[in-house]
């Protein structure tokens, strides 16, 4: 199985990139990383951040790696060809792959309860910043 995975400001610098300077009417795809290096990148920071794994203790977490057969009908590719939008446009990632995935790590450990909320499906019943708007006086 291929998948794309792109942080997500340097996707939004990509479609800013082909707003500014792409020909009109072309088609530019944007993409980076693969499936098997975020997780093998993800396996790695884990060992860092969590040598005392529940799930892996004092052993790498590649280990818990599993590759498993695809669904009978399920696409095998989610890639794209990003090289025209690379070579024409000059785009690159800006944002280094590891280290977002790193912050992005230690943001899920360090809000665990948020976490947890989410998997027993009690942070549906919780809105955050959200407040109704009246409606602009002479609109319906």
């Amino acid at each position: 199985m291929l998948r794309d995975w792109l942080y997500v400001a340097d996707h939004c610098r990509a479609i800013w990139q082909v707003l500014e300077v792409g020909r009109p009417g072309e088609v530019y795809s944007v993409g980076n990383e693969r499936n098997l290096q975020v997780v093998t990148t993800l396996c790695r920071l884990l060992d860092e951040l969590l040598p005392d794994s529940p799930y892996c203790p004092h052993c790498p977490h590649s280990r818990l790696r599993t590759f498993i057969a695809a669904r009978p009908g399920h696409d095998t590719r989610y890639t794209i060809d990003a090289r025209k939008l690379r070579s024409e446009l000059g785009w690159k990632p800006r944002e280094d792959f590891e280290s977002r995935l790193w912050q992005t790590r230690v943001w899920y450990l360090e809000n665990q309860t948020w976490c947890k909320r989410v998997m027993d499906g009690s942070q549906l019943e919780i809105r955050l910043d959200y407040t109704v708007q009246p409606e602009p006086s002479g609109l319906a």
